[in-house]
């Protein structure tokens, strides 16, 4: 069973920054990805940034280019979101996901995803 727990959400003023944090555990193979999704109310779920970590690609919504980055820490097994001069409309829960044997195309689509977080809050405002 893989489980994924999500931390270092928070409050924080337009032009801010964020890490977040994805501990994830359960699964040994190397052919899978972490995403990262937000979901603000009334909005669907919606792609942030994804990490292929067998070829080491990253992937990254129009929304968040040049402001976030995704990383890991293989040895603790823990993928970050690196979330910079953040703005009022990336106010959202932020869920962490693991997509196991997931394909290419579906890197950026919720349903490509086998188990998620709980969320975090990320709330941006003056």
């Amino acid at each position: 069973q893989v489980e994924l727990a999500e931390s270092g959400g928070g409050s924080v003023q337009p032009g801010g920054s964020l890490r977040l944090s994805c501990a994830h555990s359960g699964y040994t193979g190397n052919r899978y990805a972490i995403g990262w999704f937000r979901q603000a109310p009334g909005k669907e779920r919606e792609f942030v940034a994804a990490g292929r970590w067998s070829g080491g690609t990253t992937y990254y919504a129009e929304s968040v280019k040049g402001r976030f980055t995704i990383s890991r820490d293989n040895a603790k097994n823990t993928v970050f979101l690196q979330m910079n001069n953040l703005k009022p409309e990336d106010t959202a829960v932020y869920f962490c996901a693991a997509g196991l044997n997931i394909i290419t195309s579906m890197t950026s689509n919720p349903r490509g995803y086998n188990y998620w977080g709980q969320g975090t809050q990320v709330t941006v405002s003056s």
